[in-house]
């Protein structure tokens, strides 16, 4: 093991004294939501501490094994030539989750999360593959058993949705959905094509972390205009017959965020105003990273809903993630809501990238 990642391990174990300390404190046990956030980490750390606990107690059994070996004893080499292998190969591998669980975590993984569906190219076949994702997403996050809110939805005249934007509730909503933002590119044939023809068509997706209420972009009143308009859809009587549906626009942006699902005008103006807020702390961050990638390229990517990230193929139940070259002829159950393969995908290999970020930087 490497001293620097041994120097990491020595922090964790001093921290999980303090956190011991801390969590006895009835000054802190008083203190509700600060509680909850140092159990959080207690656990976390914890369990890194645990597996450091165990890399060291194997380094011993594989040093002892050794001395078995060189001990000459006929008895002694029989059980370390049966140790070594066992400890070399744990070694390796705690080793491995511990370079995994002390890599840089973005502080937005554990956040809720609003995800936003648009139509692109490919018309009344666009809006149908919307709601197709839409349909996706809500039964990955049902399975996952996290809260779902529509907050605002456009529906197309065929079926579908022109948009749709979802709050999702849940622990960390955000670190699992984050590399689902770019393009997603449907080949099928429609339901309206008489002919047989394979169409090709397009949604954007956007996961937007959800951001604490003290950590929200602070909204100047004079940069916002206030629209309100009467809402559409289902929902009952009330609800179609009151302007309580709002849209506000950030126009220094130009950036929209409406919601019309509440019968309550001053809550779809508070929802509205939290999906804003969350755009424009998005965009806040795309810059930071366009800023960062012109020293270098992640392969996941930016987030961007402009990239092309992956191709749905029905025809031949095909799903291809271009960021990874990932291909799963499992696409009627994706769209099903299976998601966790391809998402598992990404994120290990957004693990391997930082881990060869991190050895570049130690060479």
């Amino acid at each position: 093991m490497k001293p620097a990642l041994r120097q990491q391990l020595e922090r964790y174990r001093e921290r999980l004294a303090e956190l011991d300390s801390l969590l006895a404190d009835p000054a802190v046990m008083k203190d509700g939501g600060g509680f909850r956030a140092l159990s959080r980490e207690h656990t976390e750390v914890a369990g890194l501490v645990e597996r450091a606990e165990r890399h060291r107690q194997r380094e011993a059994d594989l040093a002892a094994a050794r001395d078995w070996l060189a001990s000459g004893d006929a008895e002694l080499v029989e059980m370390a030539q049966e140790e070594i292998p066992a400890a070399e190969a744990e070694l390796q591998r705690l080793e491995a989750e511990l370079q995994r669980l002390l890599l840089p975590r973005d502080p937005d993984d554990a956040r809720n999360a609003f995800l936003e569906i648009r139509a692109g190219t490919g018309g009344d076949e666009s809006a149908l593959f919307a709601g197709d994702l839409l349909r996706m997403y809500s039964r990955y996050a049902e399975a996952r058993g996290w809260k779902l809110e529509l907050m605002s939805a456009s529906e197309s005249e065929l079926g579908g949705y022109k948009e749709a934007v979802l709050r999702v509730e849940g622990g960390g909503v955000y670190g699992q959905l984050r590399f689902e933002s770019g393009g997603h590119r449907v080949q099928r044939v429609p339901a309206t094509e008489t002919q047989g023809r394979i169409h090709t068509s397009a949604c954007t997706v956007a996961v937007l972390a959800e951001p604490d209420e003290a950590e929200e972009v602070t909204l100047n009143p004079a940069d916002l205009r206030i629209d309100t308009y009467r809402a559409s859809g289902a929902g009952g009587q009330h609800i179609n017959k009151t302007d309580s549906a709002v849209r506000v626009t950030h126009l220094p942006t130009g950036l929209v965020a409406e919601c019309q699902d509440d019968r309550s005008q001053h809550r779809n103006k508070a929802k509205a105003l939290a999906v804003l807020a969350a755009r424009l702390r998005d965009r806040e961050r795309l810059e930071r990273q366009a800023r960062e990638a012109a020293e270098r390229k992640n392969l996941i990517g930016s987030g961007d809903r402009s990239d092309r990230i992956r191709t749905y193929n029905f025809p031949q139940g095909r799903l291809t993630d271009h960021r990874i070259n990932l291909t799963l002829y499992q696409l009627g159950a994706i769209m099903n809501g299976e998601l966790q393969p391809v998402i598992d995908a990404l994120v290990a290999a957004r693990e391997a990238e930082q881990l060869a970020e991190l050895e570049i930087g130690d060479r």
